[in-house]
């Protein structure tokens, strides 16, 4: 098509049925910006009458909002080109009762003897970004379903997670617990034999001595069945603090107690277990009531000072401290005996534990597991200090309750 088909395309009858009947609207505005003509289509997007925009600035069919288009249609007929109007923005239209429209205007300029003018073509979006709307909306829905049903997928493997880590922790406890009972089982048949082949033969030999009236061979062997009995007792309190500590069966009750005589009375009942010439001392510092478990603490000093005994030589002294402030409590168990090593004081309270200089005595190597776990119970700590040959001391703080 040439430019003089173009200037007359209003004379041109294949032209205007191309203007009349396109689905698309198209008006004509000239450099003022009148609106010099229409099409159908325009007219019905905007819902006016046929000829009723002809003459009107096409300010009209902008909504008031975007005040500025006049000044970007001066600044555009100041230098026209083809274009395609608002990339990248939403556009809108005004129609004649005051709703917009959601439209796409692509611009022409052309020149005649007559001026300059632009054809716009305008195309109704209303449709499509409906359907836009709908399917942003169904994206957005989609996208929620997924993170939800991603949420319940985490959750879901997050418990499955722990439900396998529980799991694993209940077997490798059942199985410490097996370990526990087959080797206390061992350790126990091997422990009570000891003491009781002692006891039998210490009874007949006592019989025998006290048929010959030997006074002395006959106290010897009654001090080697108190040893045994004691020995025994070691062994039937540890395997019960143990099964009680495994259960979970005990619960801190801390309550008002009298330490010192407390104390006094414990070391007075273990006076039996001392071997020959073994000095059990106490001493008392601070207040004398104190907030305490006292069937933990008396688990503790059992403990602390039969083992004190046991490690310690003949004529050895045990020395018993406590000191009770108004926010804690502090006992000391010190022996002058065979003491621990550095590298055995790492393992001390694990589970059957035995010193290397400590395994001609007898023991079951769960009594200083027994204290640390009391003394976790108590909320409180349990320290040692030792030196092989020189002695051992453990120090028990635990909170006063007050």
């Amino acid at each position: 098509m040439n430019n003089s088909a173009i200037l007359q395309m209003d004379t041109k009858e294949g032209i205007d049925a191309l203007f009349l009947y396109a689905t698309e609207g198209i008006l004509i505005t000239n450099e003022r910006g009148e609106i010099i003509k229409i099409n159908p289509s325009a007219e019905r997007l905007f819902k006016y009458e046929s000829g009723e925009l002809l003459g009107k600035k096409i300010e009209v069919l902008i909504p008031p909002r975007f005040s500025k288009h006049q000044k970007y249609r001066e600044d555009y007929n100041e230098h026209p080109h083809a274009r395609s109007m608002g990339v990248g923005i939403d556009l809108y239209g005004l129609k004649k009762d005051g709703t917009e429209v959601s439209v796409e205007i692509s611009l022409s300029p052309y020149t005649t003897g007559e001026g300059k003018f632009v054809v716009a073509f305008i195309v109704d979006t209303t449709l499509r970004k409906q359907a836009e709307e709908r399917m942003k909306n169904y994206s957005a829905e989609l996208e929620k379903q997924v993170k939800n049903r991603t949420m319940i997928l985490e959750e879901a493997i997050h418990e499955l997670e722990k439900t396998k880590k529980d799991l694993h922790n209940a077997l490798q406890k059942e199985r410490e617990l097996n370990e526990l009972k087959t080797r206390f089982v061992s350790m126990a048949s091997h422990e009570f034999r000891t003491p009781l082949t002692t006891m039998m033969s210490s009874l007949s030999l006592v019989t025998k001595y006290g048929e010959q009236n030997d006074k002395e061979n006959q106290s010897k062997h009654v001090t080697k069945i108190k040893t045994s009995i004691n020995n025994l007792t070691d062994i039937l309190n540890d395997f019960l603090s143990v099964s009680k500590l495994e259960e979970g069966k005990l619960e801190n009750m801390p309550e008002e107690i009298q330490v010192k005589s407390f104390v006094a009375e414990v070391i007075s009942e273990m006076k039996s277990m001392a071997t020959q010439g073994q000095v059990l001392s106490h001493t008392h510092t601070g207040n004398e009531i104190a907030c305490i478990d006292k069937k933990f603490l008396k688990n503790v000093l059992f403990n602390l000072i039969s083992n004190a005994i046991k490690f310690s030589p003949v004529n050895g002294v045990v020395d018993v401290a406590c000191h009770v402030s108004n926010s804690f409590i502090k006992i000391t168990v010190k022996d002058n005996g065979i003491g621990i090593s550095e590298a055995d004081q790492k393992h001390l309270f694990e589970r059957f534990f035995r010193g290397n200089n400590a395994t001609h005595i007898q023991g079951t190597g769960l009594g200083l597991n027994i204290v640390a776990k009391y003394a976790e119970l108590m909320n409180g700590t349990i320290d040692v200090e030792s030196k092989e040959n020189d002695g051992t001391t453990f120090t028990l703080i635990v909170p006063n309750k007050v």
